[in-house]
């Protein structure tokens, strides 16, 4: 039976993938590269570009086209079998990986390319692929000693095996707490859109009443509007404590000992590698030059931000207890009258502008607003291969009629689905002896699916967050570049892989974007002009908070990384308390488990790079200040844009890249006037 990972079709066969296909594909294509670039080491004496490093290419391609859907679905559409096979796959995949960045004949001739005349007639994106292949050899442990380099190995395959746990954890702590409601004065606050959801997610499980979940379009509108304040902290406690020591499921996929293996796994390799810490490990492939630049950085925001938090935390304690009499706001109480205050103060709140936002007008007008700016069509993509009815497919087409990509695009919450929202790579673009093959993406979000007849209606937030991904998209899609280490997202550093989706952010918030993307869902009616002036009165409502939030993130993140000591593990608790000391305004009990389901910094790619957001924000915001001084729609602008960053991907450094598009090094006022935090 022919295996469909293993097929040369151009997309994944997403309809005949099954789970006892993943281990046979992935051991054959590691078995055949690696015969493969032994043959390649001794046919080539005097290596070359053509001859060494586009055949690596055609090698790491068939491998990525057999891995990408596998560990697509393991996100999407997760079950015991394939988790089964995806984890049976990863130490495989560690030990290959680490065996090509360890590689001395890889090494040796990447090196000879580099050394030889050839190197300065290739492109400077070329050039750019090996200099980042040397670096990363050296990364890989490739000059240490043979014991050395076994134990680099080892850890490379545990911390894959844990960050796998860890997020399968946070998954199994999520989907296994409901709670079932059969009295609906309970539900007294939340919209008609959260009660309608909860009716149907009952109903889908053979249940009378309602259901709610700790996902997120189920979860938030419970701690926003609920006024049943003991249903609100029932939820907040089993949010907050999943997959941890505390809370309704304590014990049960506790990931506080998978963390501290993570930290001290960490440590080790980068002591191993010759750095400090695992901090300085992480700079090696960013725009900071050193951690003490980030810390300065973090620290002088929150500096800026301080002040203004514990301002509106003021306010809202003395607007909860003028309106309910409450003395003490705790943690489920922050969301419930946040909404309260800004429905208050501008007559406004989220629900509000959901009917506004239909998929079936944000989807259209997101589009619209990206052919405006960017010179392209996006239309959809008929008789593709999916993994749910839910997804759709389109195709990105240039002035001149070519395909400059594809992307998946898989909007609503469902079981067995990671939460949260991401873009990632199915394929990236490339030269083949038949020519260029566009890239392909994912565009993954969890809204509320539609309810009954009625499409699926988003708040103001959730538009924020499709604008963000697709900006991502667009970076992957849009790319010039023919070398997939440095095409697209791919080679761009990781503190500035967030410009172009916090940029496209911007749009969201544009009179002239909002016409093309928000109508009422029942009458066309287009977003009334007084509601307009509301929604951007609040823009920056508790913007003071949401920045010091951001801030402890970051801060948690690299401190705990930066501060780890091996005599007394990663104090996980004691480092995230010490940080808010320094710049929380609001503090969570001490029950909360944030840390046990910290995806980003435990399972992707965010370890000692959570300040990348606010990083990378201020080269979006002083970006975006181009649109701002020529128009909103500016096409020169537009094209600059899409040319200097989209375009060149990661073929140069980032900075200089938004220095071609911008004409100078970016600035921080633009952050700071956008943010409402004032200079």
């Amino acid at each position: 039976m022919t295996n469909p990972l293993l097929t040369t079709a151009d997309l994944p066969a997403y309809a005949a993938i099954q789970p006892e296909h993943v281990e046979p594909a992935i051991d054959r294509v590691l078995a055949e590269n690696r015969a493969e670039i032994g043959r390649l080491l001794a046919a080539n004496a005097s290596p070359t570009w053509d001859s060494l490093i586009r055949p690596l290419e055609d090698l790491e391609d068939r491998l990525n086209k057999v891995w990408s859907p596998v560990n697509h679905l393991h996100s999407v559409l997760d079950s015991e079998p394939l988790r089964a096979a995806y984890n049976a796959c990863l130490p495989k995949l560690s030990v290959y990986h680490t065996e090509l960045g360890q590689h001395q004949g890889l090494f040796r001739a990447y090196r000879r390319i580099a050394d030889s005349p050839e190197y300065a007639r290739l492109d400077s994106a070329q050039r750019k692929v090996i200099d980042d292949a040397l670096r990363d050899f050296r990364l890989s442990g490739v000059t240490l000693p043979p014991e050395q380099r076994d134990r680099y190995k080892a850890i490379m395959q545990e911390l894959t095996q844990l960050s796998a746990r860890f997020a399968e954890n946070v998954l199994d702590a999520t989907q296994a707490w409901t709670r079932h409601l059969t009295d609906e004065t309970q539900l007294a606050g939340l919209p008609d859109s959260a009660r309608a959801l909860a009716r149907q997610t009952a109903r889908q499980r053979g249940l009378d009443g309602w259901l709610l979940t700790l996902e997120l379009p189920s979860y938030l509108p419970v701690l926003n509007y609920a006024d049943d304040r003991d249903l609100r902290r029932e939820l907040y406690d089993a949010y907050c404590t999943r997959a941890s020591d505390q809370g309704p499921n304590a014990g049960q996929w506790d990931n506080g000992p998978v963390m501290e293996r993570i930290l001290a796994l960490r440590h080790e390799l980068a002591r191993l590698l010759g750095f400090r810490d695992y901090t300085e490990y992480s700079l090696a492939t960013k725009m900071a030059d050193s951690p003490d630049q980030v810390l300065a950085f973090l620290a002088d925001l929150a500096g800026r931000a301080q002040p203004q938090a514990q301002k509106e935390l003021a306010e809202l304690q003395e607007f909860a207890r003028a309106q309910s009499g409450i003395e003490q706001l705790e943690a489920w109480d922050i969301g419930y009258y946040s909404e309260k205050l800004r429905q208050h103060r501008y007559h406004l709140s989220q629900e509000e502008l959901r009917p506004y936002f239909p998929t079936t007008r944000v989807l259209p007008g997101l589009f619209a607003v990206a052919e405006k700016l960017f010179g392209i069509a996006i239309r959809p993509l008929d008789g593709v291969e999916v993994w749910h009815p839910d997804v759709r497919v389109f195709e990105i087409v240039d002035d001149a009629g070519d395909r400059r990509g594809r992307f998946y695009l898989d909007l609503y919450a469902r079981p067995h689905k990671r939460g949260g929202a991401w873009m990632d790579g199915c394929l990236a673009r490339r030269l083949t002896d038949e020519g260029v093959r566009p890239p392909a993406a994912y565009l993954v979000c969890n809204f509320s699916p539609p309810v009954g007849d009625d499409p699926s209606l988003l708040t103001h937030g959730e538009v924020l967050t499709l604008f963000h991904e697709f900006g991502h998209g667009l970076h992957h899609l849009l790319t010039t570049v023919n070398y997939p280490p440095v095409a697209g997202i791919h080679g761009v550093e990781w503190d500035a892989v967030e410009l172009p989706s916090q940029f496209l952010e911007n749009w969201c918030w544009s009179r002239d974007a909002l016409t093309l993307l928000a109508g009422h869902y029942q009458t066309g009616e287009p977003l009334p002009e007084a509601l307009y002036q509301r929604m951007l009165a609040a823009r920056n409502f508790q913007a003071g908070i949401l920045m010091v939030r951001q801030l402890e993130f970051g801060l948690f993140d690299f401190r705990l990384h930066r501060e780890y000591d091996p005599a007394r593990g990663g104090r996980v608790l004691e480092v995230l308390d010490a940080v808010r000391r320094q710049v929380a305004v609001i503090v969570p009990p001490a029950y909360n488990r944030f840390a046990n389901a910290f995806t980003h910094i435990f399972a992707g790619g965010y370890a000692a790079g959570y300040y990348s957001y606010k990083w990378a924000e201020v080269l979006s915001a002083d970006a975006f200040s181009a649109f701002e001084e020529n128009g909103i729609f500016d096409v020169p602008t537009g094209e600059r844009f899409r040319r200097s960053i989209l375009e060149a991907g990661g073929s140069r450094p980032a900075l200089a890249s938004f220095v071609e598009f911008r004409g100078r090094e970016p600035q921080i006022e633009p952050l700071l006037r956008l943010s409402g935090i004032a200079a």
